[in-house]
């Protein structure tokens, strides 16, 4: 049944170009690289300091000068991307788009100037794509483990993995901006502040430091800008030669905190755009060396934008993270697998006969694959309710590979795939999603339906069609005159469509 789980790879050719979009809290970046030979080769990279975070208004909203300088970085990127095909380009929102009230106010407009989805990810999946970031960029020996710390504007992600698989995964509200505005608000530098602060960060990576000292690593690596500056720091202050060292920090936080206020602040290879912030990533860095033990950390050139690539590439493969993560599930929570292979069999059985007369895609295809598989999720709480509670389940856990509309995609189909529709349960979806989501979650009702009885047998004469709205289903009519129990349900989906906004008709011949 896995194989119903992969979509094809992307149908690359050597030249072909794929691009990567990050919003980060602190800096935007997108990065283009050239397939090559099975590898890629990077070609470009734009970083524009857009500093996202700083537009939090504490009530979740952003600042209209911060957003306007967000919409018009994407419109550049945007025309960058222009010839690049849509299945080639993948952009990711982090922390900060997390953080908002209603972030759809922002990504509709944003993903209309940059002219692509733009994904929302949760911290422990924007770790994994950082740890695959890094792990390609720089292969770890065979058995070892690393592991890389993440220091962004707004989250710090910490990981620890073998190959390139993340292992552990954590991610905390505590980053360079997010950080330098809880601390040192007043732009006054002071070791008092300092110390009060390094404690206190501490304490929050305390939760899961234990277990990372635990299962230990041979090697650590830092990425993104914040650990690539204090590395540049350490070593235009001649203290190492780029690394990040437990001896070097000591001597970096002593010369920064000489300068008495943030916009004093004089070190050495600290570029002019870093030094706002850099007092709360230095004070995250001495933190995380406290709680950690750490006594050396590398800076790699990676970072997630990186991994955004490489997990592009192992989409729909071997390597593709959701199906481990949809069969994790399946085994976690005891779904019957023969019960979920008939509703998905059957599923995509409808959505092949009805995809041409509506905008359905592969990864529609997928999707409602996916939902078949999980859609009794929740029965492993309580039969009653059982759709709301897997439901529920799907869209509050950390799925690795999933970004949060996938989630809230996901669990919105198997919300809606018994009993009455609310309008609500599409509340959570972009506008862009809401039509495919309505026409999935009704072949999928129409599959559960279908097999009540959990046998084997299959659906003889099973035709389908779209006409609009409106959904025709063709059934044998002997075979349907022998299941009054399955015509009486039927009749009843034909009273629960309206909650989707459609139409069910039957046709028997």
């Amino acid at each position: 049944m896995n194989g119903l789980l992969h979509t094809a790879r992307l149908p690359l050719k050597d030249g072909d170009l794929l691009a990567a979009v990050d919003l980060g809290s602190n800096s935007f970046h997108m990065v283009v690289a050239s397939y090559v030979l099975g590898q890629l080769r990077i070609v470009d990279r734009i970083k524009e300091t857009v500093r996202l975070a700083e537009g939090l208004d504490g009530k979740g909203g952003l600042t209209a000068p911060v957003r306007e300088r967000a919409l018009e970085c994407l419109a550049r990127f945007g025309q960058r991307l222009r010839d690049i095909p849509p299945a080639h380009v993948r952009a990711i929102a982090t922390n900060t788009v997390r953080r908002l009230s209603l972030p759809q106010a922002f990504l509709a407009p944003a993903e209309s100037a940059l002219g692509h989805p733009i994904e929302v990810v949760s911290g422990r999946e924007e770790a994994r794509l950082v740890y695959l970031g890094v792990a390609h960029e720089q292969p770890p020996k065979a058995g070892h483990l690393r592991l890389v710390i993440d220091i962004g504007g707004g989250s710090t992600e910490f990981i620890i993995g073998t190959g390139f698989e993340a292992i552990e995964r954590e991610s905390v509200q505590v980053g360079a901006i997010a950080t330098t505005r809880r601390f040192f608000a007043d732009g006054k530098l002071s070791r008092k502040q300092w110390k009060s602060g390094v404690a206190a960060v501490s304490a929050e990576l305390q939760q899961f430091a234990g277990t990372y000292r635990a299962l230990g690593w041979d090697e650590a690596l830092g990425s993104s800008g914040t650990a690539k500056a204090i590395g540049e720091i350490c070593a235009a202050m001649k203290l190492t030669k780029g690394a990040v060292t437990a001896e070097a920090l000591p001597q970096v936080r002593d010369r920064l905190l000489q300068a008495g206020h943030i916009d004093d602040i004089d070190l050495p290879g600290l570029s002019d755009d870093r030094q706002p912030i850099i007092a709360g990533g230095l004070l995250v860095m001495e933190a995380a060396f406290d709680a950690l033990g750490l006594q050396r950390l590398a800076v790699s050139k990676a970072a997630m934008r990186e991994g955004i690539l490489y997990d592009m590439l192992g989409r729909g493969g071997s390597d593709d993270p959701r199906v481990a993560s949809v069969t994790a599930l399946t085994e976690r929570y005891g779904i019957d697998r023969a019960q979920a292979e008939r509703v998905e069999q059957t599923a995509l059985r409808l959505f092949d006969q009805v995809a041409a007369d509506a905008p359905l895609d592969e990864d529609d295809r997928l999707m409602l694959a996916r939902a078949a598989r999980l859609h009794e999720l929740g029965l492993t709480i309580a039969h009653s309710k059982y759709h709301l509670h897997g439901a529920y389940i799907v869209e509050n856990s950390d799925i690795a590979g999933f970004s949060q509309q996938q989630q809230q995609f996901l669990a919105a189909l198997i919300r809606t795939h018994r009993r009455r529709v609310h309008k609500s349960d599409f509340d959570a979806l972009p506008d862009r999603l809401l039509g495919a989501a309505r026409r999935l979650a009704a072949l999928l009702r129409v599959a559960v339906v279908l097999h009540r009885g959990r046998d084997d047998e299959p659906v003889p004469q099973l035709g389908a069609r779209l006409e609009g709205e409106r959904l025709v289903l063709t059934l044998a009519t002997r075979w349907l005159d022998a299941r009054p129990l399955l015509k009486a349900d039927l009749r009843t989906e034909q009273g629960y469509f309206d909650g989707l906004g459609m139409e069910l008709a039957l046709e028997t011949q």
